[in-house]
């Protein structure tokens, strides 16, 4: 069983999927600092200035001017500028995986043509019985 297992390893899918999942989580974290600290502010500015990591919603009726004022608070709080962060970022790393899986497709080799298929079973029979009958 050992054996089994460390054939299954070994095997260049596994150690090619290993490398894409760390490749992943570093893409992630560079694509959610690009989201948090560059493409938010810019989107907040041309939207009349909103700070959307600071939209949120009280629970408790009062109003506060920043998300860590309403979390310092104690209650319970939506953070729904906090999400729509989230879905931009969701949105870039879908782009980013789309160009990187298009870029690699146009990469690959294009399957070799079928060779063409030879004549069935049923016209050689065919083929020989005519010749027969000459």
């Amino acid at each position: 069983m050992l054996k089994e297992f460390k054939n299954f390893i070994m095997t260049g899918n596994v150690i090619e999927f290993a490398v894409a999942v760390i490749m992943a989580g570093a893409l992630g974290a560079v694509i959610n600092g690009f989201v948090k600290d560059i493409a938010m502010p810019f989107i907040g500015y041309f939207a009349g200035g909103m700070n959307f990591e600071d939209m949120h919603i009280a629970m408790d009726g009062q109003d506060y001017t920043t998300l860590a004022a309403a979390k310092e608070a104690g209650g319970a709080v939506i953070a729904y500028g906090s999400w729509i962060n989230t879905i931009v970022n969701l949105l870039i790393v879908g782009l980013v995986m789309f160009m990187i899986v298009r870029a690699y497709n146009k990469t690959k080799t294009p399957p070799a043509p079928a060779a063409p298929a030879g004549p069935s079973q049923e016209d050689l029979l065919a083929e020989i019985r005519d010749l027969l009958k000459k």
